[in-house]
């Protein structure tokens, strides 16, 4: 039962990534999944429904991601690559198909959907670690700025990626972000 429930869960995921939330209905999902529409409305009744279990899905799964980067990431600089060179580790699927909390996001925003602020709140969940590695660098009351610098900029280069399919861009803006963290460091030494 949980198991058909969390094979519903990753195949909307993918397809409201791929898709789109609103283009993609109950019966793209059941044939994805492979079951039939009543056993797929035993485990979810509306499609709302299923969009609060992704976003649930998602959090959890950042935060285990996150939270695997404060373990293997030897200090804040370290974990704050991670972060920016995610660009390059789903760069296909992103010149494909966009950031996945992005495009959400937006989709939600433009059709004034209740959850929309339940999306976002996977960008507060980057913005507050981002700027907890930002603190534990000495950056201080600063920090929170330097985060929303470094998930906006991210943004756009997903946006950008996506819309030009350039995976050279995609590189060379990942290289960028990290010279411009590392300048960022060089000059709270020297203040």
């Amino acid at each position: 039962m949980a198991e058909t429930r969390e094979r519903i869960l990753e195949a909307a995921d993918l397809l409201f990534y791929q898709r789109g939330f609103e283009a993609t209905s109950f019966a793209d999902i059941a044939g994805s999944v492979g079951i039939s529409r009543g056993n797929f409305y035993h485990h979810f009744k509306t499609k709302d429904d299923i969009l609060d279990g992704v976003i649930n899905r998602r959090l959890t799964n950042t935060e285990q991601m996150l939270d695997r980067w404060e373990v293997t990431g030897a200090d804040p600089a370290e974990r704050i690559r991670s972060f920016i060179h995610i660009l390059i580790v789903n760069g296909e699927k992103i010149r494909k198909f966009g950031c996945p909390v992005g495009t959400l996001s937006s989709e939600l925003a433009k059709l004034n959907h209740a959850a929309q602020s339940d999306a976002a709140g996977l960008f507060t969940l980057f913005r507050s670690w981002l700027c907890r590695q930002f603190e534990r660098l000495g950056f201080g009351e600063g920090s929170d700025e330097l985060a929303m610098h470094v998930l906006g900029r991210s943004q756009g280069v997903a946006t950008l990626a996506n819309a030009f399919d350039d995976d050279g861009f995609l590189h060379r803006e990942v290289d960028l972000m990290c010279v411009w963290l590392d300048d960022q460091i060089a000059q709270l030494g020297t203040s």
